[in-house]
């Protein structure tokens, strides 16, 4: 049974609820008064035949039918969307807005670089970008909020194709007066009671990636008890180290400009060689534009890109095969399922 537009508006207001935390906010993103979004609900409600909220003196908390019917509401708005790209593409029009949304650590110069090239290509195409952690990434695409998405490690998620670009090599640095910059070649042992700066684990099945990255690189050496100090801030863990209060993982394209400040220094640690794995989403039935298709391409070919080496620096360039993959577009990239 086809769906009146009456209908797709109960669903909309729904949905803006939920994104809102109340009728006060979701009144004021669909511009109706919250009469009109409380009549919309009841309405919605009465066909489903379940309250999908539960009215709390701080605002609406879902019910157990309210969370059972979202990610079906937020896929049917997706889908609305992507029928209005694809007709819009019909006609030629190369307009529109692509929305990327990238883990924060991503926006690297080299990044910022691929985007202008994208937009001065598509001139008339509203290249938007918003920066979240991985997990919110995905669901800012999953929901379509984002058309694309840079996050690391693949997600599982049925709805989410996850495609493998790029290894991000993570380097051990320390403060340019730290005792460790005196030798050419740091032996694990030197290590032995030195603090570690990291981001804190977070709760749930999702592991935070850096932590999980320098857990590893402390494995391979033989260092798993040692001290680890969580900041939830990359710049504050990069001034931290700066100012001696320990040392850190960090991925190579974030401490570019501070090596070559020389306020931190790499530490030549050849057995601790940890990369994180950086991976491309998008919904696996979405609608996806031409000029959608060349920022997945160029997104693909973005870590090949030659750029200035640190002397002795180990490579940061991925396999020839995965540079290859982005050459062929987007529309060939390998398939990577979580």
């Amino acid at each position: 049974m086809l769906m009146s537009p009456m209908e797709l508006n109960q669903i909309e207001a729904f949905v803006a609820i939920v994104r809102g935390g109340g009728f006060t906010r979701a009144s004021a993103t669909l511009h109706l008064s919250q009469p009109a979004i409380s009549r919309r609900l009841h309405l919605l409600e009465d066909e489903l035949g379940a309250p999908l909220f539960e009215r709390i003196r701080s605002g609406a908390v879902l019910t157990e039918a309210g969370r059972a019917f979202l990610p079906h509401a937020e896929t049917l708005l997706a889908s609305v969307r992507d029928g209005l790209d694809a007709v819009s593409a019909l006609r030629g029009t190369d307009r529109g807005a692509i929305t990327l949304a990238v883990v924060g650590t991503l926006a690297s110069t080299s990044l910022t670089e691929q985007l202008r090239r994208f937009r001065e290509l598509h001139p008339r195409i509203d290249l938007r970008v918003r920066t979240a952690l991985s997990r919110e990434v995905s669901e800012l695409v999953r929901r379509g909020d984002a058309t694309l998405g840079l996050r690391y490690d693949a997600d599982p998620h049925p709805e989410l194709v996850s495609t493998h670009i790029h290894d991000e090599p993570m380097i051990p640095v320390c403060s340019a007066h730290h005792r460790l910059t005196r030798g050419r070649r740091v032996d694990a042992r030197a290590l032995a009671g030195e603090r570690w700066i990291t981001f804190p684990v977070r709760p749930g099945p999702a592991r935070e990636p850096y932590a999980s990255a320098l857990e590893r690189g402390l494995a391979l050496i033989g260092l798993s008890g040692a001290e680890i100090v969580p900041i939830d801030s990359l710049t504050a863990q990069k001034r931290m180290v700066e100012a001696g209060f320990g040392l850190a993982l960090l991925q190579e394209s974030s401490v570019e400009e501070e090596l070559r400040a020389g306020t931190l220094r790499a530490l030549p640690i050849p057995a601790m060689r940890v990369t994180v794995p950086v991976v491309l989403i998008h919904r696996r039935r979405a609608y996806q534009s031409g000029a959608t298709r060349s920022l997945m391409a160029m997104l693909a070919d973005w870590p090949s890109d030659q750029r200035p080496e640190r002397p002795g620096a180990r490579s940061a360039r991925p396999s020839t095969s995965t540079k290859q993959a982005g050459r062929r577009g987007a529309a060939h990239l390998p398939e990577r399922r979580g």
